[in-house]
């Protein structure tokens, strides 16, 4: 398995687990009981989300997504526009360049802290392993607090005390991107060889000494793709706090799609499009061919690097303004605000019905998402050379685009477009989630069905069984662990970017967020926040529990 998708594995189902003793109940057996389970939560879910009188579908609104679909063929290319939209572009990759960096940062910086083997004991004392276990405990749900809080919530709280500083938007991304980082290199220092460890220490070495030389040179490559994926991330979530204020694209989008100047907004689109295209041309380049993975390797890093000093270059950052008396009293004005959190209006009942909603929003939006990114993976999937037709490679790349297109649009667009046909409320942020969903899983479902091993769906096909059948029965049990262990992560993102389509008017603690932000209720927006980040620990743990019970 190459590099990143061997680290998004590692992200979406943790370090292995010990073999399963012998009383246990069997795999398959509780595969097929959380599947019920799922069924019934999902029919709770979607049953919750229907709009009081049951009418879901606004036939008035076709026309305008009708008109927003015909723009797509006659975009603005006005070369002003073009001009303005090429410097939004440049501006939302600075913030994905330097977020990326300042989480990678974090990121080496924390995971010592939070892995296994910093806080293993050294001798047999009792007090001694309890304060350990209490060590990583402690730095493990320190490093969750600002993990559990979206980058778009960062960038409303530093915007409220910096304004549209650029220096935001990186912020915003880097701090809950580096405490994501620190737990991925966390459990790639705990899976490493420790036998260069061990020697070190033996020898008398300290532990971050030991660490350093030891495990870090070992895990470099594995790192490396890591922090590409996460600058995969970081341009996504740079578009979505352009939304909220930032600037680049994603105020380029809002701006149009306030005035429904459609064919501005399909420009701004082709640019995400694009932009996408070559992160994704980018990253292919790096996990292929592994002979040359070197020379490219250090190719991406020498670009990595005149990106960072091209994107400071861009944006002009002024870090005085953050160490000014002005930023520490705005600073010590928002802490005094935030604590203690408060109640929304409507007390412990309001804050449970959005929590609720929320939860729901996410279970069906991880479900539609799921089912449509497993039947566009199996297209689009890349064929080894030579064992597809030509119809076969033209709608393997038609699939591609449908799912470039389909993740390049943040969810407060595809909010936003659903809220044209579907009456306001939950139910258009799960669709939109859903959707925005579908693109990334249908990609990381589409890389793991390149990775089977094709043989036994060729003997199957040898045998005279038609490609569906040998897909039926071949493939796809060979690749569900790693696809639910995938959709079961990616239920956890989508539990937090429920935030995102709230902000917009599509329901759950979102939309509660975004009516305390507008009121400057900062002590309600803290307890909306702490129940945001209650609702996505739940989702952690059955999550957790889910992928347990299965290996």
């Amino acid at each position: 398995m190459t590099g990143l998708r061997a680290l998004t594995r590692l992200e979406a189902t943790g370090p292995p687990s010990p073999p399963a003793g012998a009383g246990r109940v069997r795999p398959r057996r509780r595969g097929w009981l959380w599947a019920l389970g799922w069924l019934v939560v999902l029919g709770w879910a979607t049953v919750g989300l229907l709009p009081p009188g049951g009418q879901v579908v606004n036939p008035a609104g076709w026309n305008f997504l009708a008109d927003f679909w015909a723009h797509a063929l006659r975009p603005e290319l006005d070369p002003a526009f073009l001009r303005t939209t090429w410097e939004a572009t440049l501006t939302t990759v600075a913030f994905a360049v330097l977020g990326t960096v300042g989480a990678v940062l974090l990121g080496v910086l924390g995971a010592p802290w939070m892995s296994e083997t910093w806080w293993a004991p050294t001798s047999g004392r009792p007090v001694g392993r309890v304060l350990r276990r209490g060590g990583l405990v402690l730095s493990r749900v320190v490093a969750a607090l600002p993990r559990g809080v979206h980058e778009a919530v960062w960038g409303l709280l530093l915007v409220s005390v910096l304004g549209r500083d650029p220096l935001v938007a990186v912020v915003a991304i880097a701090v809950p991107f580096g405490a994501i980082t620190a737990k991925v290199y966390s459990e790639l220092l705990d899976e490493a060889d420790h036998r260069p460890y061990e020697q070190l220490r033996t020898a008398g070495a300290g532990r971050l000494t030991a660490v350093t030389y030891g495990l870090l040179p070992g895990l470099l490559p594995a790192a490396t793709s890591y922090a590409f994926y996460r600058f995969e991330c970081a341009i996504r979530s740079a578009v979505i706090l352009g939304m909220v204020g930032a600037g680049g694209l994603g105020l380029q989008l809002s701006l149009s799609f306030a005035g429904l100047q459609y064919a501005e907004l399909w420009t701004a689109v082709y640019a995400l499009v694009l932009l996408g295209a070559a992160v994704d041309r980018w990253g292919l380049l790096l996990r292929q061919r592994r002979g040359q993975r070197r020379g490219r390797g250090r190719f991406s890093l020498a670009v990595g690097a005149l990106l960072v000093v091209l994107s400071v270059w861009h944006l002009g950052p002024d870090p005085a303004r953050w160490v000014s008396g002005r930023t520490a009293d705005q600073l010590v004005r928002l802490r005094e605000a935030l604590v203690p959190p408060a109640l929304p209006a409507g007390g412990w009942a309001e804050l449970g019905r959005r929590a609720v909603e929320t939860l729901q929003m996410s279970v069906l939006a991880i479900s539609l998402a799921s089912l449509l990114g497993l039947l566009v993976a199996l297209a689009a999937a890349r064929q080894p050379a030579g064992s597809r037709a030509s119809w076969r490679g033209l709608l393997g790349w038609a699939a591609r685009q449908v799912l470039l297109l389909t993740r390049a649009l943040p969810p407060p667009v595809w909010a936003l477009l659903v809220l044209f046909v579907v009456f306001p409320g939950p139910l258009p942020g799960a669709l939109a989630l859903g959707i925005y969903t579908f693109g990334i899983l249908g990609r990381l479902f589409a890389e793991v069905v390149e990775e089977l091993d094709q043989r036994p769906r060729q003997a199957l096909v040898g045998m005279g069984a038609g490609p569906g059948v040998a897909l039926a029965y071949a493939s796809l049990p060979a690749a569900l662990g790693q696809l639910v262990a995938l959709s079961l992560y990616r239920w956890e993102v989508t539990a937090r970017e429920t935030v995102v389509v709230g902000v917009v008017g599509a329901g759950g603690l979102g939309r509660l967020l975004e009516q305390q932000r507008s009121a400057f209720d900062y002590p309600g927006m803290a307890g909306t926040v702490l129940a945001l980040i209650a609702v996505c620990l739940l989702v952690d743990l059955v999550s957790l529990a889910v992928r347990a019970s299965l290996r």
